[in-house]
């Protein structure tokens, strides 16, 4: 079945196709370029979701680099957050280093806010995070920011280029706010 067929994401609404992500993603790789070029860093993927964007944009960053993965979650297959469950750390070690972690969403931030400190217990140089998609809302966890936003989107469920509404929708080419009515069953 077509991931637009399930019927959790029938009826979305198409934010940024995929021309925009692309876009996004290269303006990314540009200024992560101007910052990090001498630096040698070490990227951390945020598994599960951070995965399909760290992938499309570590083939546009073109110095050396070393890459690893975090898998922490907080929403465990749903769509509201609860306590932060680490399924795996980072094998590299991370002192002296910089480090880029690198996530599909910043919403409310809790999860990459506990990434980045974990970076910084393991006395790295300087943490830095980047995320494709900034959710526009005043509930930002401590008022944390990314260094690095590809497109910001308006304060809806959203899926797509990685980000999933109940396991589904990661591989969709554009992002995707779910239905209203999808959102309030929700």
């Amino acid at each position: 079945m077509p991931w637009n067929e399930a019927r959790e994401l029938r009826g979305a609404e198409l934010l940024h196709p995929p021309e925009e992500i692309e876009r996004a993603l290269d303006a990314m790789a540009a200024e992560i370029t101007d910052v990090m070029a001498w630096e040698r860093p070490l990227v951390l993927g945020v598994m599960v979701g951070g995965m399909i964007p760290a992938g499309r944009l570590l083939s546009k960053l073109n110095f050396p680099l070393e890459v690893d993965y975090v898998h922490a979650t907080r929403y465990h297959g749903g769509i509201r957050g609860n306590e932060l469950i680490w399924h795996a750390h980072p094998e590299t070690p991370m002192e002296g280093r910089t480090v880029l972690v690198v996530d599909d969403i910043l919403d409310e931030g809790r999860t990459l806010a506990a990434i980045i400190e974990a970076c910084r217990r393991q006395r790295a140089r300087a943490v830095y995070s980047a995320v494709l998609v900034n959710k526009i809302h005043d509930r930002k966890y401590g008022g944390l920011t990314a260094d690095f936003v590809g497109m910001d989107v308006i304060d809806r469920y959203v899926f797509g280029a990685g980000m999933d509404y109940c396991g589904l929708g990661r591989n969709a080419p554009g992002i995707y706010a779910i239905s209203r009515e999808e959102e309030q069953r929700g």
